[in-house]
């Protein structure tokens, strides 16, 4: 039996992967409006520090999981923000578990998104392009350092999806 608490983060996660899916944008008002409710919802079951314990500590460890991929320019930061809302309802240890799983739905995710698009050709390239000078250099090839072109990008993927795939599993299966 879902405990309330995890009744309304799988409907807010749902409600994420639906209009990343529509808009291509994960709403602040979505991930503040789960945050204030993960923060009341932890401060009504009136555990002695579960406030700090649960609600900061997992919302802390779900946008420094992400962070970097944001900073790398690999992901939204709706999505980063979306990671730390679960956080604040799921606590650090579940948080970590949802990142894993998420980076998994993720990556399949970006799988069928390349090869419905048909744009798997020039994803390789790309990763190709990348890649290249470093196998090189590991063979023992010396090399100057070359300027990488700007390749095209081929698209990003709705991470909110695979955010909220991994929350419901990590919820669900629990």
């Amino acid at each position: 039996m879902l405990t309330a608490l995890e009744m309304i983060l799988v409907c807010l996660v749902a409600q994420a992967a639906l209009t990343d899916l529509t808009l291509r944008k994960i709403p602040n008002v979505l991930i503040l409006s789960g945050l204030l409710l993960a923060l009341i919802l932890h401060s009504l079951a009136g555990h002695h520090g579960a406030v700090a314990q649960q609600w900061l500590a997992g919302a802390v460890t779900g946008l420094f999981l992400f962070l970097p991929l944001y900073l790398l320019r690999g992901m939204a930061a709706g999505d980063v923000k979306l990671l730390a809302m679960v956080g604040a309802f799921l606590g650090p240890l579940a948080t970590l578990k949802v990142a894993a799983l998420a980076t998994l739905f993720g990556g399949m995710l970006a799988l069928v998104m390349l090869l419905w698009t048909g744009r798997w050709r020039q994803a390789w390239r790309n990763v190709w392009t990348l890649c290249a000078p470093v196998c090189w250099r590991c063979l023992g090839v010396p090399m100057q350092a070359v300027p990488l072109p700007v390749v095209a990008s081929v698209g990003g993927i709705p991470y909110g999806v695979a955010i909220a795939l991994a929350t419901a599993s990590t919820v669900l299966l629990a």
